[in-house]
């Protein structure tokens, strides 16, 4: 499959998802080349935490109590959801440009998982919710000071039958300026 046809097929998978587990040798093979990511300097800021199908029980457990008791039920519907997470945790450099590079590279990491995922038949989406930035949800997931969460990947394995249709994308020519 040709890298445009794969970036524009691919879709978040946000339900659906089969019972499937997601095994921990596919994540990291897919890691192992998503991290060829660029990088300013190779500092490789990154680091993942894996919530496996079989821990994922228990994952709940420990996080609903994060919560209000009357939000409690909506994240437990959540995170059962996905057969698997994979929680993106990047080092915060106190510099301004550091940082930013450092999270542009995150996050290019995050889309080469995204596209290789899609093209092995697993499905990702990439939340960013509000206890992404919780303390609470940070002791509970070992988020140390100068850490930030970058997203919460949700995985399983899906239904190609069941993908969602694409939605229209703006034409680069509708945003393309030129210097003069």
């Amino acid at each position: 499959m040709s890298i445009s046809r794969v970036i524009r097929e691919r879709r978040s998978i946000k339900n659906g998802y089969k019972p499937d587990a997601v095994p921990e040798s596919l994540v990291l093979e897919l890691l192992n080349d998503a991290v060829y990511a660029p990088n300013h300097g190779l500092r490789e800021p990154w680091r993942f935490l894996f919530v496996s199908t079989e821990n994922k029980e228990a994952f709940i457990e420990r996080m609903l109590p994060q919560f209000a008791p009357d939000q409690q039920a909506k994240r437990r519907e959540l995170f059962s959801e996905p057969a698997a997470f994979l929680i993106v945790i990047m080092k915060q450099d106190p510099r301004q440009k550091q940082w930013e590079e450092d999270f542009g590279a995150t996050c290019a990491l995050i889309q080469n998982f995204q596209l290789l995922a899609w093209e092995r038949g697993l499905g990702v989406v990439w939340k960013t919710n509000p206890h992404n930035w919780d303390p609470k949800v940070h002791q509970v997931l070992g988020v140390q000071p100068g850490e930030k969460i970058v997203g919460f990947l949700h995985l399983g394995f899906f239904d190609p039958a069941a993908v969602p249709d694409p939605r229209p994308r703006t034409p680069a020519e509708q945003k393309f300026t030129r210097f003069q």
